[in-house]
């Protein structure tokens, strides 16, 4: 029985809880990136180069029996998601700051407070 209950505060701690909720919401996440990268923007990037090459599927494009063309759109793929990345977390950090900004300044009360206790020190 001791060896359940150590089982049981050891699943329900709130580091294994939020884990356990940043994976899952890391794996959401992940397949909105995919589909902006996949849906959106590799698209726009391939679609004019594709027709340019009058080449239907990216993964046709070969040379000698390597298929290269499937690397190429493994390479575009990684920097279209890093740049989506980059752009969320820039937004989010920016979005931070202005929090951050926000919650430095003192209100009107704190001011005054800050004054009256200062008269009452030098009193």
């Amino acid at each position: 029985m001791k060896f359940f209950k150590e089982f049981q505060e050891f699943t329900f701690k709130g580091n294994v809880l939020d884990l356990a909720i940043g994976v899952i919401i890391g794996a959401a996440f992940g397949k909105i990136v995919s589909s902006i990268v996949d849906d959106i923007i590799t698209p726009l990037i391939l679609n004019p180069f594709l027709k340019a090459a009058r080449v239907e599927n990216v993964s046709k494009l070969k040379w000698n029996g390597i298929a290269y063309g499937n690397f190429l759109s493994a390479v575009l793929t990684f920097f279209c998601i890093a740049f989506v990345l980059f752009v969320i977390i820039n937004l989010v950090n920016k979005m931070r700051k202005k929090e951050a900004a926000t919650a430095a300044t003192p209100s009107q009360q704190e001011v005054l407070l800050a004054e009256i206790r200062d008269l009452l020190k030098n009193k």
